[in-house]
């Protein structure tokens, strides 16, 4: 088919966070035309209430933290650190984001020379002739043909169907990022990354944080991870509460905050607070797009049902990032853009591979991970052997004086390759990151015993938890390892 003269564009995309970029950005490179339509604020959701802002008020918190805690760790050096003046620290935040939105979203467009349309759009047609219909901002209205579309339309966040609280005026991971004082005490729900970062954060910023938590914090990792972050936790003041699922809230009329009903391991609890934040989840945004009239299928979440080649049920419209229901992560959402114009375009056939896709939740100490659990290799048949490195043996965490954490590694029996890295410690992100490096070369145990690794640094922990396969850590110097 001619896309110059059979349609308007040769890709029309809805959305305009990391996925939409990415895929503009290798559609522009392919000399195709391209639409981009926005129905909110450019950049999405990382720019714009996610990574970014989430993770520089976490920065912000950290130092606060290190401040009051220096003294207890370092000889010698004086703690002290005052009230957080909350508003101006969601000015520097705001100021932040706005620059990012400007310099790596809005001025690219420009660059690139992509058209940008301010509006809503929603899906028209057939599923042989599909086409948007798109109303702007201010009211117009125009319908567009593409060869083909993208869905990168997101995910918001979700709570559960729980009694009362859709008058508590609760909070999620996007409207606390907007609070302009730090709450006196916090109720977290959820024990998944975001509820582990927001914990932190506003434990760190002065609030009294209690977590309701169903099963253990970041229950999808090792349960060393768990364990580690309950020490750090229980260690700064945060509460949490296990095996608790929510039963009901409401306000309290006498203080203005909220009045938290749980089930806790079989008998039921009251917890109070000055506010409440939900941090249960996200769901893929595809409410109002039309998208049944273009058979394209969604999944019981609401996701956009696709191939491992990002392929829709119909053969001319795609999706990337949150909207597909796969990891939640922005990396995955421009790999995703991208790989969908490459397969749109080139008939490239490429697939999404997450064998080895890391995951971080950027808590302090950071939790990361690469590759498969010790329980996923067991459920997936491999014999495998398990190396838990306690911090206290790497030299670098010994100088930071901090040896809150692990490195665990996870390797074959047979063949002594490695399958699987988990780190909770100071930089674990990027041992995550090297992590990645080493699965996908298939590297073993032995092989990486036996590499160069920079003396103080991090990442030799990853080294010497190889190591620990044959030789007892314990003994070794450590400036000789």
């Amino acid at each position: 088919m001619s896309a110059v003269q059979r349609f308007d564009f040769d890709l029309a995309i809805i959305g305009s966070g990391g996925g939409a970029f990415a895929a503009a950005i290798r559609a522009t490179n392919l000399g195709k035309s391209v639409l981009m339509v926005e129905r909110s604020t450019i950049g999405g959701t990382c720019v714009n209430t996610g990574c970014v802002p989430s993770k520089a008020l976490l920065a912000a918190a950290e130092t606060r933290h290190v401040a009051l805690d220096a003294g207890s760790r370092f000889p010698g050096i004086a703690s002290g650190a005052g009230a957080v003046d909350m508003s101006a620290l969601i000015g520097g935040k705001r100021a932040l984001v706005e620059g990012m939105r400007s310099e790596k979203y809005a001025d690219l467009i420009e660059d690139y020379g992509w058209e940008l349309r301010q509006g809503t759009a929603a899906f028209a047609g057939t599923p042989e002739d599909p086409a948007l219909d798109i109303v702007s901002a201010g009211g117009g209205q125009e319908s567009v043909s593409a060869a083909h579309y993208l869905v990168a339309t997101g995910s918001e966040p979700w709570a559960p169907p729980v009694p009362g609280l859709q008058d508590t005026g609760y909070l999620t991971s996007t409207t606390a990022m907007e609070l302009e004082e730090v709450p006196e005490s916090l109720l977290v729900v959820g024990g998944g990354f975001v509820a582990l970062e927001q914990a932190q954060l506003f434990a760190r910023l002065g609030s009294k944080v209690t977590m309701l938590v169903r099963s253990r914090l970041a229950s999808s990792e090792e349960p060393e991870v768990s364990l580690a972050l309950m020490s750090v936790f229980t260690d700064e003041g945060i509460r949490v509460i296990r095996r608790a699922t929510l039963a009901s809230v409401a306000t309290d009329e006498s203080t203005g905050g909220v009045t938290a009903v749980a089930d806790v391991a079989g008998s039921r609890h009251e917890f109070r607070a000055a506010r409440l934040l939900m941090a249960t989840g996200r769901r893929p945004v595809t409410d109002g797009l039309n998208l049944d009239t273009v058979g394209v299928k969604i999944g019981d979440r609401g996701e956009i049902l696709v191939q491992n080649t990002l392929a829709s049920t119909n053969p001319r419209v795609w999706a990337a990032g949150d909207v597909t229901g796969h990891r939640e992560f922005v990396y995955v959402a421009s790999a995703h853009g991208a790989l969908a114009v490459d397969n749109a375009f080139n008939d490239a056939g490429r697939k999404v591979d997450y064998r080895h896709l890391p995951r971080v939740a950027f808590t302090s100490p950071a939790m990361a991970a690469v590759g498969l659990t010790d329980k996923e290799a067991n459920g997936a048949g491999v014999s495998c052997e398990c190396r838990v490195l306690p911090l206290e043996y790497v030299p670098r965490a010994l100088v930071n004086r901090d040896t809150r954490g692990f490195i665990k590694l996870v390797a074959e029996n047979e063949t002594g390759k490695i399958l699987g890295l988990t780190a909770v410690g100071k930089e674990a992100g990027d041992l995550a990151a090297a992590g990645v490096y080493i699965l996908e070369a298939g590297m073993t145990v032995e092989q990486v015993a036996n590499l160069w690794s920079p003396y103080l640094t991090m990442a030799e922990g990853i080294k010497i938890a190889a190591q620990s396969y044959t030789t007892d850590i314990s003994r070794l110097s450590c400036c000789a390892t």
